[in-house]
């Protein structure tokens, strides 16, 4: 059974370029993204994992631990860091976990046969502080991952978590929110001392509670 929005995100063992990952242990309080790519040494994953090592200083802002994987062993992966710091200008920065026994790909189900019967796609989880899968997403191996998008969702996961709030199309950190529909106006006047613009009975919007 694939994993669903919800479920507890399997836990598990598993080595890495920076030793040994208990992945819950790992995560502890904060949240966390794991993230397949096909195979090392090869032109779009090294793109990607460039951009993730760039990126880190953003991840960690947001209290979450990014953990990269692939179906290759572990030398695979410390002989292609170089290369991801040579071509993208940014080192290896976060785990990378080998996984040649497929333990954790199967766990996830990361391999899609009907793509390809023995190499990762681009899967993304995005795993709460309680553990649980928060967003799935999937990409081919020809379409690298727009990381800020990725970001993107994780303010808005971070938000609507804590906030009687959803985040409307195209929504970035900073703008307005929308109030859930579960809320009634006499309750949304308390929540939301800022105040809100009511368009329809049920699309109310207010300033991000955050901020």
């Amino acid at each position: 059974m694939a994993l669903q929005l919800g479920d507890t995100a399997p836990d598990f063992e598993q080595d890495s370029t920076e030793g040994k990952i208990k992945f819950h242990e790992y995560l502890g309080n904060g949240w966390g993204i794991l993230f397949s790519h096909p195979k090392d040494f090869t032109p779009v994953c090294t793109t990607e994992l460039g951009e993730v090592a760039r990126l880190k200083p953003e991840f960690e802002k947001r209290n979450t631990k990014v953990v990269g994987l692939s179906v290759d062993p572990l030398a695979d992966h410390k002989a292609w860091a170089g290369d991801i710091k040579e071509t993208q200008g940014h080192a290896l920065n976060f785990p990378l976990l080998a996984d040649p026994d497929r333990k954790v790909s199967n766990l996830y189900n990361m391999i899609h046969p009907n793509a390809n019967d023995t190499l990762t796609v681009r899967s993304v989880f995005v795993i709460g502080p309680d553990k649980k899968v928060k967003l799935i997403i999937t990409y081919p191996a020809s379409t690298g991952r727009n990381f800020e998008e990725i970001l993107r969702v994780l303010d808005s996961l971070q938000l609507t978590a804590n906030y009687k709030v959803a985040t409307p199309v195209n929504w970035k950190h900073g703008e307005d929110c929308i109030i859930v529909p579960a809320v009634s106006d006499a309750d949304a006047d308390k929540l939301f001392p800022k105040g809100y613009k009511k368009i329809k009975p049920y699309l109310r919007t207010t300033k991000q509670p955050n901020l």
